[in-house]
């Protein structure tokens, strides 16, 4: 006879560290190092004081990269900016050509990502679209496939702009969405606020058919899904 893990699954185990600094600094040990530029644009970003807690770690900036060049990015759409650290990882991951369409509200805060993105010679793969995203998406060329799309904005708004890239993305292509653990909040039945709408948005990834997803761990979660042929 078995006993049933935390999982639910007979025999299992869940397989799980406590995420410490050390570790986490660890984990960051064993990725190449950061550019001069990179470094630059953490550090410009620490000094918007709290909303630097928006900017992804290094970490799950290169696996961004990693995820593009996997796929052979030639067209990848970003909602959500912020100071251009996760568009300048998803740039330097596409093939040659192609370009990265990144939308955002702040010309104040993409001001800064601009900078960077043209000290690291990027700047001619990456599109900024000032303005709200729904419409920025919904104004994309008819006959436009994206290889990937990478969600990082508004929480209430991860639905809508779910709804407006699947249908676009081509066979075998990546969607990727993160904060989907908020904090750790979205997995209370009763939360609330951008908890509640990310919980809302895992659910309907979760039932969605046209794609196969995974949810990471990484940072504060990021959900990876594949659209099916």
């Amino acid at each position: 006879m078995t006993t049933p893990g935390k999982t639910g699954l007979p025999g299992t185990k869940l397989k799980a560290v406590p995420v410490t600094p050390e570790l986490v600094d660890y984990v960051q040990q064993q990725a190449e190092p950061l550019s001069d530029v990179q470094r630059r644009l953490i550090e410009r970003t620490r000094q918007l004081g709290q909303s630097f807690e928006m900017q992804i770690p290094p970490e799950q900036g290169k696996l961004l990269a990693l995820l593009a060049r996997s796929i052979r990015a030639r067209t990848i759409v970003e909602v959500g900016t912020f100071t251009g650290y996760s568009t300048l990882a998803l740039a330097s991951g596409l093939e040659p050509g192609g370009q990265v369409i990144t939308c955002d509200m702040s010309d104040e805060w993409t001001a800064i990502g601009k900078d960077a993105w043209a000290e690291a010679g990027l700047d001619d793969r990456i599109r900024l679209k000032l303005g709200p995203a729904k419409d920025t998406l919904r104004e994309l060329p008819a006959g436009l496939l994206i290889d990937l799309a990478f969600i990082d904005a508004d929480k209430v708004g991860y639905l809508d702009y779910w709804e407006l890239l699947v249908p676009r993305i081509r066979p075998g292509g990546l969607l990727l969405a993160d904060n989907v653990l908020y904090y750790g909040e979205a997995v209370s039945p009763d939360a609330v606020g951008n908890a509640k709408a990310i919980r809302e948005f895992n659910a309907h990834v979760l039932a969605d058919n046209r794609v196969e997803s995974v949810m990471l761990t990484v940072a504060d979660g990021l959900t990876i899904a594949r659209k099916k042929s």
